[in-house]
């Protein structure tokens, strides 16, 4: 039996994989005719870390204005390619839980298409690997989109 997915998740990072995971997310939306959720989620603490915790509300401000603008750019470029049915989305939270259960639980998401990595070694041992914890956790079905340079033929 095939598989119609009728809402797709999308997150997205910012990170090199982004375009990757984007381009699968667009060809699966157009072969199903489906809705497609692209996500941004901010880990504010992460912020407050890396600055000693001296992060204003103005630089969270500036920063969730740079995401959504970079996030209506690939909403543009998913509408462009043949995708109306989008929607952009940023969320603060913890990228792993909100990934894998609360934006799926809300939006009703039934794939989320999510890049085998977005972070440097040092950073996913330090962290884990957002992708590790949404294919164990997730409430729906969950495609790893593998770099291009990665796969074999």
């Amino acid at each position: 039996m095939l598989q119609q997915y009728q809402n797709i998740l999308v997150p997205v990072d910012g990170s090199k994989a982004t375009d990757e995971v984007l381009r699968r997310g667009i060809e699966v939306a157009k072969r199903n005719k489906t809705h497609l959720d692209i996500l941004n989620v901010l880990e504010v603490n992460q912020f407050s870390d890396t600055y000693g915790g001296a992060v204003s509300g103005d630089v969270i401000y500036k920063l969730s204005e740079d995401v959504q603008k970079r996030l209506e750019e690939l909403k543009q470029q998913t509408i462009d390619a043949g995708v109306t049915d989008v929607d952009i989305h940023v969320r603060f939270g913890n990228p792993k839980t909100v990934i894998a259960r609360e934006f799926p639980a809300d939006h009703h998401n039934e794939l989320i298409m999510i890049g085998s990595t977005g972070l440097s070694a040092v950073e996913r041992l330090m962290v884990g690997s957002v992708t590790t914890y949404v294919s164990r956790n997730a409430i729906c079905d969950v495609l790893i989109v593998k770099p291009a340079a990665k796969k074999e033929d």
